[in-house]
């Protein structure tokens, strides 16, 4: 890989945590999430909004990453990122007027470019297996600073439907990153669809088997049954670029509509799906 400065490495993989954030809330047709076309099932979002929202993160995600540039302590590391990510939430509400776009994002692509920002600093391995495993050794580390309660969501979600929740994947090492949404997206460039259609099926590869919590905490198991039952069936009809795939999809999205639900936390597990594809496309071109 190309030697880079400590800034000039920072700043590049919050460039690339933009990005995956932008081609994620970009993805059309997305069922219940914002696209190009609608709101999905959200009253209070839209794309502009959503792209608003990560461009001003840029600069969280890029003094996340500096700081895992910088740190030798892992426990204090841990802390710092904490505090960050808290600023990073009050900087989102505040360009937002309050609506939560991106606060699953800020958690787990926090955790991940901080991570890929030590490897970077160590010379170390940017495959995706190893960014997630080092993101998870932090996530499991305890932030000192963090509220025992913060009434979210999808925190309640996690103690009524006894799932993990975003915390949880990122402690397991983004298990639903590494074993659906990128052997879904690579499998669907290998045999030839477009890279909207890769997408689309990486993300529905994480819906299928994603307890989410996003899903749980407005409808309940039944309509994550339903949700990830959909997922399935879009896949298994040959995926999104299909012409059985994409009737599929469409019943899913109105399906999705009438139950009012947003499978959020797998669009926050698709742009770190699509992060992580970044930097080893990256470090493969670099050792070209």
């Amino acid at each position: 890989m190309t030697t880079m400065t400590v800034t000039s490495r920072a700043t590049a993989l919050a460039r690339q945590v933009l990005q995956a954030l932008l081609d994620e809330a970009t993805l059309t047709p997305k069922p219940g999430l914002v696209d190009l076309r609608s709101r999905g099932a959200h009253l209070d979002l839209n794309w502009a909004l959503m792209c608003h929202s990560a461009c001003v993160l840029q600069p969280v995600f890029e003094a996340m990453a500096g700081a895992g540039e910088h740190s030798e302590n892992d426990g204090l590391l841990r802390q710092r990122i904490g505090t960050i990510g808290r600023l990073g939430e009050s900087v989102m509400m505040a360009a937002t007027g309050g609506v939560n776009t991106h606060r699953g994002a800020i958690w787990a692509l926090g955790l991940l470019v901080t991570a890929a920002a030590q490897q970077g600093a160590r010379g170390a391995s940017l495959a995706p297996a190893a960014v997630a495993a080092r993101a998870g050794a932090l996530a499991r580390l305890t932030d000192h600073g963090a509220p025992q309660d913060t009434g979210n969501k999808g925190e309640l979600a996690c103690r009524q439907y006894h799932v993990g929740g975003a915390r949880g994947q990122a402690r397991a090492g983004f298990p639903h990153v590494l074993d659906a949404g990128l052997p879904a997206l690579r499998a669907s460039r290998a045999r030839g669809d477009s890279e909207i259609t890769a997408r689309l099926n990486s993300l529905l590869a994480i819906v299928a088997t994603l307890d989410d919590t996003c899903v749980l905490s407005r409808g309940g198991a039944a309509a994550l049954t339903a949700l990830q039952a959909g997922a399935a069936t879009v896949l298994a009809a040959g995926g999104a670029g299909t012409r059985a795939g994409t009737r599929a999809l469409l019943a899913l999205e109105a399906d999705v509509l009438a139950l009012n639900v947003s499978p959020g936390g797998a669009a926050d597990l698709l742009a770190a799906t699509l992060f992580l594809d970044s930097l080893e496309e990256g470090e493969q071109d670099g050792k070209a």
